[in-house]
């Protein structure tokens, strides 16, 4: 027994000579601020291998992971076809500050998918498109305001990093230092599921308002599914207004359905964001939608984006791969382990009397540490972030490895197997009866 425990401190302090390291260059230790573990506490980890389902820390440690690199990962970590098909890319070189055929292979795959796209560009982030498209709603209208929805993220765009003002009319404030107020005040804050609350500020800021943004099934908050109702509501109130739909689907976009949300729900936007999945892993974002609005974009029209590094064809050939795979028998099997997961997590909850509740859609889950699931983001904020601390803290004690806040989604991949759901559900027992 001493020698194992010798063993073992001596093996851990792998990662902590990394942290050590990483606390010395970059601000809190990480590069981006989930990744420090505040939220749930305790040393983040170290990772240095992926592989299915599964992830290695510095110290050898194995996980079942549902992190997923927070959502691309839908075949699980390092698959042959994607690996495979980013060697031979990187064998023949590029970016080459030029068109290269993997972009418009690309392309072509994700308007098969989502025909809303009739013209897109590809950016190298999230965030990017998300920008990109803001803008193009703006020039295309005339006007500047944007409607956004409480609880839900688009990246770190200022003029989207915005919390509520006094009441549902009010222009919103910063909600980050470094945002100017007049940059935060271009955004208005309706509630996420309250088709009321954006009735009033089109009633109010109406012929100012460039575009409503949305994420159809919202997700940077824990999972919230749309209301029956809600998304429909959205498209005929912009459409009466004279503004456009924006559909966020960074994480939904071929998460929840091959087609996105827009499938799954059959409401049509004007503009679609998009990432995650579309790169396999590497870093890549899109924007598009309607043929007349995209012809705005330069050098078609007057609406300057440009990126040395858009559909870089490591990204492009990544995003092929994926794509490629991504048939109804691979949803079919992901909707099988999701709903399995599911229905494990919620027999546990009624087994113990836990105050707790899962909210799912397609592969994507959240476990809320409140009596029923929640519908906005003023109900996600009343659940017990204190408790999904602790629950997360015994999950990683039994080697699973869940995102580190409780405003997040669980990703689900291809790569777990019914095992694994079972062991995720076992576990989750023992933690929730802890």
């Amino acid at each position: 027994m001493t020698a194992t425990r010798t063993a073992v401190t001596a093996t851990a302090t792998v990662s902590a000579e990394w942290r050590g390291r990483a606390e010395g260059l970059f601000p809190g230790g990480v590069n981006s601020p989930v990744r420090a573990y505040r939220a749930v506490g305790g040393e983040p980890p170290i990772i240095v291998r992926g592989d299915g389902a599964r992830v290695w820390d510095a110290d050898g440690v194995e996980y079942l992971d549902y992190v997923g690199a927070f959502g691309p990962f839908i075949l699980g970590h390092a698959h042959p076809a994607v690996v495979a098909a980013v060697t031979d890319q990187a064998r023949r070189g590029g970016p080459f500050g030029a068109t290269s055929p993997g972009e418009v292979e690309l392309a072509e795959r994700i308007r098969d998918a989502m025909p809303s796209l009739e013209r897109l560009r590809f950016v190298s982030s999230g965030t990017e498109a998300v920008m990109s498209a803001l803008r193009l709603a703006r020039a295309a209208t005339g006007r500047e305001l944007i409607v956004k929805f409480e609880g839900g993220y688009h990246g770190h765009v200022d003029s989207l990093l915005a919390q509520a003002g006094s009441g549902l009319a009010t222009l919103a404030l910063p909600a980050s230092g470094g945002v100017p107020a007049a940059v935060a005040s271009g955004t208005l804050l309706a509630r996420y599921n309250d088709l009321a609350s954006v009735r009033a500020l089109f009633a109010a800021h109406g012929e100012g308002i460039a575009a409503v943004i949305v994420e159809p099934v919202a997700a940077n908050m824990g999972v919230v599914p749309p209301a029956a109702g809600f998304l429909e509501g959205l498209r005929t109130l912009t459409r009466e207004h004279g503004a456009l739909l924006i559909f966020d689907e960074v994480i939904t976009g071929f998460r929840v359905a091959r087609g996105g949300a827009q499938s799954r729900y059959g409401v049509v936007p004007d503009l679609t964001t998009l990432g995650k999945i579309i790169g396999g892993g590497l870093p890549v974002g899109a924007y598009g939608g309607r043929a007349d609005l995209m012809a705005l974009i330069a050098p078609s029209g007057p609406v300057y984006q440009a990126g040395t590094l858009s559909g870089h064809p490591l990204a492009m050939a990544a995003g092929c791969a994926t794509l490629d795979l991504l048939d109804p028998d691979l949803y079919d099997g992901l909707e099988r382990s999701s709903a399995a997961l599911e229905a494990g997590l919620r027999g546990a909850i009624e087994e113990l009397e836990a105050r707790a509740s899962v909210s799912r859609v397609g592969s994507l889950l959240t476990l809320f540490f409140r009596h029923t699931a929640p519908r906005d983001f003023d109900e996600v904020r009343e659940a017990d972030s204190d408790a999904f601390a602790r629950f997360h803290a015994a999950m990683r004690e039994s080697r699973i490895l869940l995102p580190p806040a409780s405003q997040e989604a669980w990703f689900v991949s291809a790569a777990h197997t019914d095992a694994d759901i079972q062991r995720t559900i076992g576990a989750a027992r023992d933690a929730l009866g802890a």
